[in-house]
């Protein structure tokens, strides 16, 4: 009585021939688990403005401790809300946009908070009293400051959002 021969070659191998058993084809009779989808634009929206009012605290402490603003924080500030917002959020289409849009907004507080933390170093006052009982004077001040370089770094921050989301959310 003679023995079966075994085809040659290996039967897991890559382009191995169709021999009926679904292991020997390369395909698992399990399919996988699909990921999870992360899709809640609110708990997105709502982790990029808690990202942006930290991040704009930051950057105010930041600009107040030495004085001057930097591109690179504000980068920062923009980058983490859109991370967190893709982060939390996934790949809900809204999230980019409202990212850029909220990093906007805290690159300005923060900018707001860093000047109130100048005038409270000047005037030996708490920053939080001269932030909120002269919100107009530290406003005059920041549009006496502005210039050129402020709406650059706007313009990084919202596109650092914008890419973080994205990045983010994959």
């Amino acid at each position: 009585m003679s023995q079966p021969v075994p085809p040659p070659g290996n039967p897991f191998a890559e382009g191995a021939a169709p021999s009926g058993n679904p292991f020997a084809e390369g395909a698992s009779p399990f399919a996988p688990p699909p990921p999870p989808v992360r899709a809640n634009i609110g708990l997105g929206l709502a982790a990029a403005l808690v990202a942006a009012l930290v991040a704009a605290g930051v950057y105010g402490g930041i600009m107040g401790a030495i004085e001057r603003e930097i591109g690179w924080a504000a980068i920062g500030v923009g980058f983490l809300t859109g991370f967190a917002a893709g982060k939390v959020g996934g790949p809900h289409p809204v999230l980019p946009v409202v990212s850029a849009v909220l990093s906007l907004g805290a690159v300005y507080l923060g900018q707001l908070v860093g000047i109130a933390i100048l005038f409270g170093k000047d005037l030996n006052v708490s920053a939080t009293d001269v932030f909120l009982d002269h919100l107009d004077v530290v406003t005059a001040a920041w549009s006496e400051g502005t210039d050129v370089m402020s709406f650059l770094f706007f313009a990084l921050a919202a596109f650092a959002a914008f890419s973080g989301a994205k990045k983010a959310s994959f």
